[in-house]
């Protein structure tokens, strides 16, 4: 069957399953890495990508429920402007040890600041919890956080 979505702004057909999952089409069919496989059911939040502009856990997501939709991956978005101060923010805080579930983390941030320019720490702590790091660098992920938030003020 095939399924049409927009993956990093390009229009795309795969001749896949309707019910494969779509992390395993962005990272096995489409080639962007930056979408990591975790828990593979949810709970982690290391497979984090936008679709339709919400953060979505792709290994939670069939391809059927992602076609003609618009998805965004790490790798698109760190060169939109509130993808860029965010990861430098992160670069910045050293937030991230391992990095493994960071990218996950960070689009669910981008997607966060899109919709709210100044979320209060219990709003992004909220934004965070379906997100695990083994790590424990939480504190860095919030302090890189408000970091961004106070980085997008001066440049809007």
């Amino acid at each position: 069957m095939s399924i049409s979505l927009t993956i990093n702004g390009k229009p795309c057909a795969l001749e896949l399953d309707a019910n494969t999952p779509l992390l395993y089409a962005i990272r096995n069919d489409l080639d962007f890495k930056g979408t990591r496989f975790g828990c593979g059911s949810g709970h982690c939040g290391a497979c984090t990508v936008l679709i339709d502009g919400k953060a979505v856990q792709s290994c939670d997501a069939t391809l059927d429920s992602a076609k003609n939709k618009n998805i965004k991956t790490i790798e698109f978005l760190i060169h939109e402007k509130i993808g860029r101060v965010v990861q430098q923010s992160f670069l910045d805080e050293q937030a991230a040890q391992c990095g493994y579930c960071i990218n996950g983390i960070m689009v669910s941030i981008i997607s966060l600041l899109t919709e709210n320019n100044d979320p209060d720490q219990n709003t992004i702590m909220q934004c965070l919890n379906r997100h695990l790091c083994r790590c424990g660098t939480h504190t860095r992920i919030i302090k890189a956080t408000q970091r961004a938030i106070h980085e997008l003020k001066k440049i809007n």
